[in-house]
């Protein structure tokens, strides 16, 4: 039966369709929130072009637009996220500049635990409905990353700044109007993603489609830069389609194959271990779908409106995946722990590498770890399934130095390695989210002792066995195609070319 709408503190507008439907009704309108969303989006780009109107205009609609969905979806809740909005841009504007940054991260991430901890052990204690603080946690990365970017532009040398932060670095303080249309747009109120502030000015203000380096090959015709804007029809529309999959994927697989059945004691008594790890993950694989939809739909309102133009490919056609959260290929078929995590949640990994592990003086695999887990909230099995997380990671790192070059004498070689890291990767990943997606401490230590926390214990004897030099005595990898990887960002300069290089050496999360 479709749940009561008590459980929604939003619109009761669409109850008769969550009831018809046998949907939750905030689900029913998060859904109907974001199909709007989309259509405004395409009249957004069509009507209110940087061409046609000015800035301030396009500011205030997306704004408007943005805390009307908020409202239909959480109703008063809402108004968390003017307050965090609030808070924070009052510390931009009245405190110092040399610590303004650190003041905004205490206050943004500090109210955004305060929320969580009153909605789970205050209110209700694995309530999904209604969940507020889902929209908060795309606005607290928005306050951070702004706040560090600002203290770049204005409190930093040049010479103190990486390349990528010399992009990122925003040279005055936004006005209020440009800091609540940023946050709480209505193409990112309610699943994000995340984005610079630069890049979005640069939406708002027309400037996006601009080639910013003479020497870019792509996007030309006859030797001079195609003035056009590219049409994001094509890529909304597979986007679209590939959200559509993934939510008939989500909605036939799930029921049917819950992961609660893994700490089931007669399913553990019955089954063998070997089935039990099959079942593991063919559970998880079933699971990911619905992020895949929730995602890519956030990507494709963002393309509708226009936003999201990452320069051309090799063969002239567009990109649009500035905003993107994930590439789903490269997740299912990833063949290296850092690999699944690079292409998973892609703008929260950027968000936690600019804001805490390109800048954290000590051990800043770590920290990022403890920040991601904070972010993503108060339940117990986060904890337990980034403090996994690590023991996965440095293990991961320690084969890859260590197994990885004695594969690379030979194409068969190379491929039945990567065949090998391909399980494992899969069945090291389903084995350290599992406490993500039950939450409670109890069912996490008895998922693990089902398991004989094997995987706990190979990652330690791999970490302790298999040395791993520091990264300053490591030889250099040779440089990938990094002309290539900036051409293909004409308007993103130098920010493109330092992330993919950051994302293939130096990132760790």
């Amino acid at each position: 039966m479709a749940t009561q709408t008590s459980a929604c503190t939003g619109s009761t507008l669409l109850q008769p369709i969550s009831e018809i439907i046998n949907l939750p009704l905030d689900q029913v309108n998060f859904v109907v929130s974001q199909l709007f969303a989309l259509l405004t989006a395409v009249w957004f780009r069509l009507y209110l072009h940087p061409s046609k109107t000015s800035p301030f205009i396009r500011h205030v609609v997306a704004t408007l637009l943005g805390f009307y969905l908020a409202l239909f979806c959480f109703g008063w809740y809402a108004l968390h996220f003017l307050v965090q909005s609030g808070l924070s841009y009052s510390i931009m504007v009245f405190a110092s500049l040399e610590h303004m940054h650190k003041y905004c991260f205490i206050v943004a991430l500090g109210y955004l635990s305060f929320c969580q901890i009153t909605r789970v052990y205050v209110f209700d204690y694995g309530m999904y409905s209604a969940d507020f603080t889902g929209p908060m946690m795309v606005i607290t990365q928005k306050i951070t990353s702004l706040a560090f970017e600002i203290h770049d532009g204005l409190a930093k040398r040049e010479d103190q700044l990486s390349p990528s932060q010399k992009y990122l670095a925003v040279r005055r303080m936004p006005s209020l109007l440009e800091y609540l249309s940023y946050n709480c747009n209505f193409m990112g109120i309610l699943a994000g993603p995340t984005c610079s502030y630069n890049d979005y000015m640069a939406f708002i203000e027309g400037t996006s489609y601009q080639p910013r380096h003479a020497d870019n090959a792509n996007g030309h015709e006859n030797g001079k830069y195609r003035q056009s804007e590219p049409s994001p029809k094509i890529s909304v529309i597979s986007k679209l389609a590939s959200c559509a999959v993934s939510l008939a994927v989500y909605l036939s697989l799930c029921q049917v194959i819950p992961v609660e059945r893994s700490i089931d004691s007669a399913f553990v008594s019955s089954t063998p271990f070997h089935l039990q790890v099959v079942y593991l993950y063919v559970a998880m694989l079933a699971l990911r779908p619905k992020y895949y939809f929730v995602w890519t739909l956030a990507d494709a309102i963002n393309n509708a409106a226009g936003f999201g133009f990452n320069g051309y490919n090799k063969d002239g056609s567009p990109r649009w995946d500035l905003v993107s959260n994930l590439r789903i290929l490269d997740i299912e078929f990833a063949t290296s722990f850092k690999t699944f995590l690079d292409n998973w949640n892609i703008q929260t990994a950027l968000w936690l590498k600019r804001v805490c592990y390109e800048r954290c003086p000590i051990n800043p695999t770590g920290a990022t770890f403890l920040l991601s887990a904070i972010w993503h909230g108060v339940y117990p099995g986060y904890y337990l399934t980034f403090l996994t997380g690590v023991t996965m990671t440095m293990a991961a790192r320690a084969i890859r130095h260590n197994i990885r070059p004695h594969f690379l004498g030979s194409d068969r070689h190379k491929r039945i390695y990567d065949v090998i890291t391909w399980a494992g990767t899969q069945v090291a990943i389903s084995y350290t989210v599992v406490p993500f997606v039950l939450l409670a401490v109890g069912p996490s230590i008895k998922f693990y002792r089902s398991w004989y926390c094997c995987l706990h214990l190979l990652c330690l004897l791999l970490v302790l066995a298999l040395p791993v030099k520091p990264r300053h005595l490591r030889p250099r990898e040779p440089s990938p195609r990094l002309q290539s990887d900036g051409l293909q960002a004409p308007h993103a300069g130098g920010h493109a070319i330092t992330d993919n290089n950051c994302n293939r050496k130096d990132k760790a999360t």
